[in-house]
């Protein structure tokens, strides 16, 4: 009873995030004095990765913060944080954390290539008649990346060299992306 609690509660916080966020950011005062920064702050970019997904039997939330520095118009190099979850009713339960470092290279204005390292510790519960299983461990992926890039945002395909479908907490080698930096 007390998830089922939890996860109303999350799903109405993160509904406020969604439509909160656009309406604080967009009443920002433009005219408001500028805070005084370095040089370095003037190179970082912020973005990453908010996803959302339910249903009666199915949740799916990903929450991915990242910066990246930009040393010039051709090489950027930045980190992010990663937590998922991952439910769905009377069968499996998920909770994914870490991190990943990722390495930017525009070669050309409009193409961008990538390599990550992602570190995430996976927590997993399965539910079955005869009681559940429960995994943890740590798994790690090595991206390559390309896609096409139009100012802030990067639309593309990255593919995990270490992946294996025996130990790998994702389904596939192969994943699309969208990136977005501000």
């Amino acid at each position: 009873m007390k998830k089922n609690v939890f996860y109303k509660i999350l799903k109405r916080s993160i509904a406020l995030v969604l439509i909160g966020l656009p309406i604080l950011v967009l009443g920002q005062n433009s005219k408001a004095p500028k805070l005084k920064t370095g040089a370095f702050w003037e190179q970082v970019q912020f973005g990453g990765g908010l996803s959302f997904n339910a249903n009666h039997d199915y949740t799916d939330i990903t929450i991915a913060p990242s910066a990246i520095y930009n040393f010039n118009s051709i090489f950027a190099l930045g980190t992010s944080l990663q937590y998922s979850h991952l439910d769905q009713r009377n069968f499996y339960n998920s909770n994914l954390f870490g991190g990943s470092l990722i390495a930017l290279v525009n070669p050309i204005e409009e193409i961008q290539l990538s390599i990550e390292l992602e570190e995430v510790h996976v927590n997993s519960t399965y539910t079955s008649n005869y009681g559940n299983l429960t995994k943890s461990f740590w798994n790690t992926g090595l991206y390559f990346g390309a896609g096409y890039r139009e100012d802030n945002l990067t639309i593309g395909a990255r593919i995990n060299v270490l992946y294996d479908k025996n130990k790998d907490v994702y389904g596939s080698a192969f994943m699309p992306f969208v990136r977005v930096y501000f």
